[in-house]
């Protein structure tokens, strides 16, 4: 794709000048570029009219034209892919190894070097191979649609299956499925900041051009399909769900553990080679043990662990009809403290329904009724004028009239508004909207306020919205006619909902449009709080700089006559406060909101915009998936956390052992062959704990770095130890060969390792959590695997089954010792004492 610095503002213009050359040496029509062509020439170019293409018409054209789709946007070279798990500063300190092992002609270590290197690429591969696939076809549940004429009737279809000449529907909040031109109707806003760079959005109107990817701002209009898929301006489709490249608390947390561990690493490693320089010692040998040492002690299997648990999550989240496009959104939830909750369709069905309206004098029902039909329209799928339609009925909604003109509803104008031909050919406009809207429409506005402002109470004060309904009258004057009440009821679960939400230690603020009235009355039903705020005081000046707002906001239950601009506030303060805050929204207005909280959550029915802003979007109405992906992400923090503590504790176990004996003994206590085997079996099988069993958190999830290091470090120094308890036994006690001595050291430092996890992995003693089948059956075939390598002595001296028994026996003792000594660790260092965690 061209920069976009390259190009015109205006890609029209652009696409005129790259033109201009082939129109001046070809004058034929049937080659001049769709783009300059007028509206009816275009009709004719492509065979077509407005009322649009019949069913057989399309399949023509679907065989020559193809969907509507770029097959090879965005994929990635297979080989390629794979390929780069051998480079990068991890995968060069592995392929230096191997080299300096065939140099000194090590075979052995470097076939075994060899064979970890491609592990960990194929791993890392397939890992990310798979998870990708998964989220790829999870993503395909959020494929573009498109209003769409065909056969003389609207429906809705795949964007992908839309062909040149197609008529499209394109309103407020839809990305533009493809290039189009705009046919007769008000102009609309557009927003083409993704293809142009233009910061403000732009009028279009009858006649031009919208362009793929492009998102409607305000209006509604009808449009002619004219280039698709790569036929477009700018050769692409809408994508709406991106990678996002961001970096979550959590995994800045991940990443300065793996930081960390490189440090201690390598500083322990420079300090056995000088020490290994110092005394004289084989320069290559010395390297490339150091080396290899090096690989084994950083965290290598870290990126893998962390992407397994995501995608896992995904998986698991996906049957409850989330789609997750950020995987980083899964690890935010496990701390989120704050879910500002939009009211409607989520916390309520979303399924309108008409009360008894209030009239005026001298209008009647069935006047009411007709008028606000009249502002409706069935096609747009609107939850408010369905509701009206269905409450009006057809007696009511007979021999209404010709709608001349329709102006649908936009966040600016709060109203709806049709122009209506009579029977009589004389003219008429019916408006519905928010009721202050309507009532600043009526000429006698001073006169009815009363009465009307007290209709409106009546009705939020049960929980009711209020539509307002007027008409002109033959001078062409404003008439209110009175009020229709809507009732939106409660879902059946989202009381259970918000008292799960709580249970886990996070707060629901209700944001809502509604009056103050209606969102009081919806919240205690609830039993969220009717400690509501109206948003208005964002705009009063006499809050403005000052910290009294910022207070009310966080003490606030919720928020009644919420503007989009209001929300992302909201989330700003309810951020600079410490609160990790996730938003729910579902229009094209809710996106900046979506992408400032730390979690953005597209409900059921959201906009195509906002499913572009958000990191996880729902397909189910409600919340309760949300509770779900809570729970998990505080299951895979649980998880991570036992990874964290292990992989430290490792770290130290093996460094600080090595470097030990051979500064003070002079002893090699393992081969670099047997580092490698370590490293192999072990992050190997580690993967399996992103299936591990975990309690739940009662409280949301936080970084306590003191005591991770803490408990780590208890535990890594009672390993070394525990390894130096074994050498001197066999050194001193038994009088073994060293280089049995190495082979009894490298079977005690993979099943005592691996021990560990069963440490780290529960608070308490490790019983009380059972773990995965996955984890315990990965641990046993590796720790067997490690035995008879040993026992046999395949690529090191052979120490028999006696002495590999007596291994296990020792690394056992030194396991239950260990897990003693944790519980007293977890009580020196966690001042915060032991969290609460749900059963």
């Amino acid at each position: 794709m061209r920069t976009l610095s390259a190009i015109s503002n205006h890609p029209c213009e652009q696409d005129n000048a790259m033109n201009t050359k082939a129109a001046a040496t070809d004058a034929s029509a049937s080659e001049t570029p769709l783009e300059k062509l007028s509206l009816d020439e275009l009709k004719e170019r492509l065979s077509c009219n407005e009322a649009g293409l019949t069913t057989a018409e399309v399949q023509t054209r679907l065989t020559k034209d193809g969907f509507n789709e770029l097959s090879h946007e965005g994929e990635t070279n297979v080989l390629l892919k794979f390929l780069s798990y051998f480079w990068g500063p991890i995968p060069w300190m592995i392929e230096i190894a191997a080299i300096l092992s065939a140099v000194v002609q090590h075979w052995a270590d470097f076939a075994i070097i060899l064979t970890l290197l491609l592990v960990n690429a194929v791993v890392g591969f397939w890992e990310e191979f798979q998870a990708g696939n998964a989220i790829a076809a999870l993503k395909s549940k959020l494929a573009l649609m498109a209003r769409v004429r065909r056969d003389g009737k609207w429906s809705q279809v795949p964007a992908r299956e839309l062909v040149p000449g197609d008529v499209i529907r394109i309103r407020l909040g839809d990305i533009t499925p493809a290039d189009a031109r705009l046919l007769s109707g008000d102009p609309i806003d557009v927003d083409q900041s993704a293809l142009t760079g233009e910061s403000l959005p732009v009028s279009k109107k009858a006649g031009e051009s919208v362009y793929s990817g492009s998102i409607i701002r305000q209006g509604e209009i009808d449009a002619m399909v004219y280039g698709t898929g790569s036929h477009t301006f700018f050769g692409r489709t809408a994508s709406l769900v991106q990678t996002a490249h961001t970096t979550s608390h959590f995994q800045k947390a991940i990443l300065k553990i793996g930081d960390f561990l490189i440090v201690v690493a390598v500083a322990l490693v420079v300090v056995i080679f000088l020490a290994a320089l110092f005394r004289g010692d084989a320069l290559g040998e010395t390297l490339q043990f150091a080396l290899v040492l090096t690989v084994a002690a950083i965290p290598v299997a870290m990126p893998t662990v962390l992407s397994v648990t995501m995608a896992v999550g995904a998986r698991l989240l996906a049957r409850g009809q989330a789609i997750v496009s950020r995987l980083a959104a899964i690890e935010e939830l496990a701390g989120m403290d704050v879910l500002c909750s939009d009211k409607t369709g989520t916390l309520t069905k979303n399924i309108l329904k008409l009360g008894d309206p209030f009239l005026l004098d001298g209008v009647t029902i069935d006047q009411i009724l007709k008028a606000a039909a009249l502002a409706s329209r069935a096609e747009d799928e609107d939850a408010i004028d369905k509701a009206v339609l269905e409450g009006a009925g057809e007696q009511a909604t007979a021999g209404l009239g010709e709608v001349v003109h329709f102006q649908p509803f936009d966040p600016v104008h709060k109203r709806t508004e049709a122009e209506v031909r009579l029977a009589d050919r004389t003219t008429m406009k019916v408006t519905k909207g928010a009721p202050q809207v309507i009532l600043a429409l009526a000429t006698n506005a001073e006169a009815i306020r009363s009465q009307y402002e007290s209709a409106i109470d009546a009705f939020a004060s049960r929980g009711f919205r209020a539509l307002g309904v007027a008409q002109t009258d033959a001078a062409g004057n404003w008439k209110v006619l009175g009020v229709l009440p809507l009732f939106d009821p409660p879902r059946d679960d989202s009381a259970a909902t918000i008292a799960e939400a709580k249970k886990l230690g996070c707060k629901v603020k209700m944001v809502t449009g509604d009056q103050l009235a209606i969102g009081r009355e919806i919240a205690g039903q609830l039993n969220i709080g009717t400690h509501l705020i109206d948003a208005k005081i964002f705009e009063d000046v006499s809050y403005h700089d000052s910290a009294r707002i910022d207070q009310m906001i966080e003490e606030a239950d919720g928020f009644a006559q919420v503007y989009p601009e209001h929300k992302y506030h909201i989330v700003d303060v309810l951020q600079q406060h410490g609160h990790i805050v996730g938003m729910t929204g579902d229009g094209v207005n809710d996106a900046p909101a979506l992408k400032k909280a730390d979690c953005g959550i597209a409900v059921s029915g959201a906009t195509d915009a906002a499913r572009a802003a958000a990191d996880i979007v729902l397909l189910s109405p409600g919340l309760s998936v949300v509770i779900d992906a809570i729970c998990e992400a505080r299951k895979i923090f649980q998880r991570m956390n036992s990874y964290a503590i292990y992989r430290i504790s490792e770290t130290c176990r093996v460094l600080i052992f090595m470097t030990l004996s051979i500064l003070v003994f002079n002893f090699y206590p393992v081969t670099a062959v047997m580092i490698v085997l370590l490293a192999l079996l072990n992050d190997g099988a580690i993967l399996t704990i992103a299936y591990d069993n975990v309690r739940l958190q009662q409280e949301p999830e936080k970084w306590n770095m003191r005591l991770v290091l803490g408990i780590a470090t208890v535990l890594g120094l009672a390993g070394v130890v525990a390894s130096f308890g074994l050498f001197y036994l066999a050194q001193e006690v038994y009088k073994l060969d060293r280089d049995i001595i190495q082979s009894l050291i490298y079977l005690k430092l993979s099943v005592a390792g691996h021990f560990t996890i069963f440490n780290t992995r529960t608070r308490g003693p490790f019983w009380s959590i059972a773990p995965a089948k996955a984890l315990l059956l990965a641990t046993l075939g590796t720790q067997v695997a490690a035995t008879l390598i040993a026992g046999l002595g395949i690529f090191m001296a052979p120490i028999g089954w006696k002495l590999a028994g007596l291994v296990w026996l020792y690394a056992l003792a030194e396991f239950l010792i260990v897990d003693r000594l944790k519980l007293i660790a977890y009580r020196i260092f966690d001042h915060e004492g032991e969290p609460v965690f749900i059963k």
